[in-house]
């Protein structure tokens, strides 16, 4: 599933070089193709299972809820949710009441793709924000005045009580209908290899759809006695995107830098994840070469070299110093399994045979090493 330099045409890829980690379930193969189409590593551990609508039991209850009385509000928050909910509905032979039973009820999108759900589904949705934003629509609802009203509102993998418990505030009875719950992946071995390859830093970016897929991973790391140390990479050294402000909550609530596309769509996800990594990559001049860094891969004068993590590894903690001597345990500090000092002299070794140029890494004889930095220390970037 992975797409080297090599197999592409014309330039160098966006992502050439990155390592892309994704933790989502439903729309995987497809994220991981438009980041792989950019020249991305993708890592896949899914942090989620779907539960099937049509065993869901709680979904069942919802509905005969929903059923129960009569409905002023709809909102449809997803697409795939609120056509998922009438598919099921059809399998338990509640499809028709269920149709009637909205059809008499203002009925709410929060984007495009909901509204599109809706009229398919025989309705007519009477505002849907242009924002594309549960706040937005919330206070859409709110400025209505909802006392009194059962509101229905239709949920997507999790709990939205940042929009439920407001209206319950305002005074409307309000119905949640949970479709598509998730829950924790049945084999966890795909995210133990993510949260290896985190740790010893081969991993530059993670990719969020849905913020329980975020919140399980965070759950599966404490798990394994490395939620802290999850948290300070996902802080510190990785970038983080989310495919819009839902799903990044949770994630900024614990202090995590996020960045996000202004439409949350997946296609936005991979170019603005893609232009993010590629405008962070440092650049610099040494011994004459111009230096990219990518990840795991090194573009010297144009050409791409992949290099192994420890190699990788030590050329950032030689850059780090901007052309000062980095010493030996110094440098050992920075391999990612650590070692004697003799690791370091072989990591030296395959990073100058990765780069192509020799000169590119000096020795400082009974120092040390250090880059032949052509840049000025203040104009890296």
């Amino acid at each position: 599933m992975n797409t080297t330099p090599s197999e592409m045409d014309g330039a160098l890829p966006a992502l050439a070089g990155f390592t892309v980690g994704l933790t989502a379930a439903r729309r995987a193969e497809e994220l991981a193709a438009l980041l792989e189409r950019r020249g991305a590593t993708v890592l896949h551990a899914p942090a989620i299972r779907i539960t099937p609508v049509a065993d869901d039991a709680d979904l069942i209850a919802a509905t005969r809820d929903v059923l129960a009385a009569p409905v002023d509000v709809v909102v449809a928050t997803t697409a795939i949710g609120f056509r998922g909910w009438l598919e099921a509905a059809e399998g338990w032979g509640l499809a028709p009441a269920l149709r009637h039973q909205l059809g008499g009820a203002t009925v709410l999108a929060r984007g495009p793709k909901a509204r599109g759900a809706i009229r398919a589904a025989g309705l007519v949705e009477s505002f849907s924000p242009a924002s594309e934003s549960n706040a937005d629509l919330l206070q859409h609802l709110l400025s209505l005045g909802v006392a009194g009203s059962r509101i229905v509102v239709q949920e997507h993998g999790a709990p939205v009580p940042e929009f439920v418990d407001p209206l319950r505030a305002a005074g409307a009875e309000v119905v949640p209908v949970p479709v598509y719950r998730w829950s924790r992946p049945a084999d966890v071995a795909p995210l133990d290899r993510l949260l290896d390859a985190i740790s010893l830093g081969q991993v530059d970016a993670l990719a969020f759809t849905s913020a329980p897929a975020a919140m399980n991973l965070l759950s599966h790391a404490e798990t394994r006695n490395r939620r802290e140390d999850l948290l300070a990479a996902l802080r510190t050294d990785l970038l983080v995107a989310c495919v819009g402000s839902i799903t990044a909550a949770p994630l900024v609530a614990l202090g995590v830098p996020v960045i996000a596309p202004e439409r949350g769509r997946i296609g936005a996800l991979a170019r603005h994840l893609g232009a993010e990594l590629a405008a962070r990559a440092p650049r610099l001049r040494v011994a004459g070469k111009a230096l990219e860094l990518r990840g795991q891969a090194v573009v010297v004068d144009g050409e791409y070299r992949p290099v192994a993590p420890a190699p990788m590894a030590v050329l950032r903690a030689l850059v780090s110093r901007c052309g000062r001597v980095a010493t030996r345990a110094e440098l050992l500090d920075a391999l990612p399994t650590g070692g004697e000092e003799h690791a370091v002299e072989t990591a030296v070794g395959r990073l100058r045979t990765a780069l192509g140029e020799p000169r590119l890494i000096q020795t400082v004889v009974k120092r040390g090493y250090r880059v032949a930095l052509d840049t000025p220390a203040g104009a890296l970037r």
